[in-house]
Parts: C-alpha cells; sequence; structure tokens
C-alpha cells in the first residue's frame, strides 16, 4: 500500500482541504486495514472514500453528499459507491449510481489470497483475450434478483467479464472457485479483478460453513464473511 502522496487516502484529504479553503491543513491519517492490498475488493477506495468523509467532518466542510460524490468519482470509479453503500447499479465507468431498494440480506463469503493480483494487468489480459468485446450492457435479471432479495435468481445472474482473464493469470484460482461451489456456495466469481474470490451462499450458517471448508481447502490465505447490504463510509 503507498504511505505517500499517491495514497488515494490521502489524495481524499488534500482535496477535502483545498474545498475548505486549507490547502496547508494538518491531519494524520491512519488506516487499519482488513481488506487486502490488490485485492479486487475496492479496499483503497473504501479508503478514500472514509478519508472524505471524515476530513470533510474535521474541517466542518459541509459538502454534503452530491459534492463528496463529485469528489469522489474523481478519485476513482469505486469511490462514489464506497461513500454511498447499500445497493446501487453502477453506470458510466461506475462512478455513476443509482441506488437500489433491495429488501434481502445477502450471506457472502470471501476466498483471500496472499498474493495481490495487479488490476492493469487483468485488463491487459481481459484485452488479450477479448479483442472485439462489445460495450457493457445492464443486467435486467441481476437488477430485478436484488431488488427482490431473492439469493437464489442473484445467484443465477451473477457475472464477472474480468474473470476469465484473472484466471488466465491465476489458474490456481479456478480451484479455490471450484472447492467454494463444491462446498455449497449458491454461486462463486472472481472479485473486481482478483485475486480475491466472492461466493454468495443461501444463509448465515451456510456462509459459514463455506468458510470453513475454504479454509480446510488450503487454496486461500483465509476467509471473510459479509452479510448486507450495508451503509457506505461514516463517522463513528
Amino acid at each position: 500500500m503507498p504511505l505517500g502522496e499517491d495514497n488515494l487516502a490521502a489524495r481524499a484529504a488534500r482535496l477535502i482541504a483545498r474545498e475548505a479553503g486549507r490547502p496547508d491543513a494538518p491531519v494524520d491519517i491512519r488506516i487499519d486495514k482488513s481488506i487486502p492490498v490488490a485485492g479486487g475488493m475496492a479496499g483503497g477506495s473504501a479508503d478514500a472514500a472514509a478519508a472524505l468523509v471524515a476530513c470533510d467532518a474535521l474541517w466542518e466542510t459541509g459538502l454534503g453528499l452530491p459534492r463528496l460524490l463529485e469528489l469522489a468519482a474523481g478519485l476513482g470509479s469505486d469511490v462514489p459507491f464506497a461513500l454511498l453503500g447499500g445497493t446501487a447499479v453502477g453506470t458510466g465507468r461506475g462512478e455513476v449510481l443509482t441506488p437500489l431498494a433491495s429488501p434481502g440480506r445477502f450471506h457472502w463469503v470471501f476466498a483471500l489470497s496472499g498474493e495481490g493480483l495487479s488490476t492493469p494487468a487483468v485488463f491487459a489480459e481481459y484485452d488479450r483475450l477479448r479483442p472485439d468485446a462489445p460495450a457493457p450492457r445492464g443486467n435486467p435479471a441481476l437488477t430485478e434478483a436484488l431488488a427482490a432479495g431473492d439469493a437464489r435468481a442473484l445467484a443465477a445472474a451473477l457475472g464477472n467479464d474480468l474473470q476469465a482473464a484473472a484466471v488466465s493469470l491465476r489458474p490456481d484460482l479456478s480451484r479455490v472457485l471450484d472447492a467454494g461451489l463444491a462446498a455449497g456456495a449458491l454461486a462463486g466469481l472472481v472479485s473486481g479483478s482478483g485475486p480475491t474470490c466472492a461466493f454468495l451462499a443461501g444463509s448465515a450458517e451456510e456462509a459459514a460453513a463455506v468458510a470453513r471448508a475454504l479454509d480446510a481447502s488450503g487454496g486461500c490465505e483465509s476467509t471473510a464473511t459479509a452479510h448486507g447490504d450495508v451503509p457506505g463510509a461514516r463517522p463513528v
């Protein structure tokens, strides 16, 4: 994780300082990482969203969510969602968000790798594998499953265009995906550009069982479970 001026959280703090008219305002930022670096889970984007909210509160800037979302989009495509939270449909680069009401509580297991995977390398591999890939389109089945809170319908609709590229660079991810499905996950896919693999389970108990099986398989460094949706970055 970069610790200098290139760190996304540091860049977010500088943006808020400029908005506050205090470009030299001092602030100490400590990041307790629970999401792996280069794990395909937008961990750096979550750090940036937290820094935006924290510095806005610290300096009493009062920017409001619309302006914070604009600043977030300038930092990275995933930062606005980490700021907004909940469930949303992303268009454009992913930074244009439409909130989606979802009554369900979905249960996820993440198989974490001890070795990161470069996002630019995955996109380059995607371009190599699919030089004539069509422009991304919406997935009505996915949206309907989320709106209905239907885990099984959601499992059937899940997909990740970058998965083939990530697996091409890290063939071991196929074994992790197979292990999660064999343990009873409703669906499994590479998270973002990888190497983290995400599994949807039918209940909290089933998620715990999938996590135990993945831990025992030896195919991943560790596992984590999450149950949501959850809110975006906020002061605590």
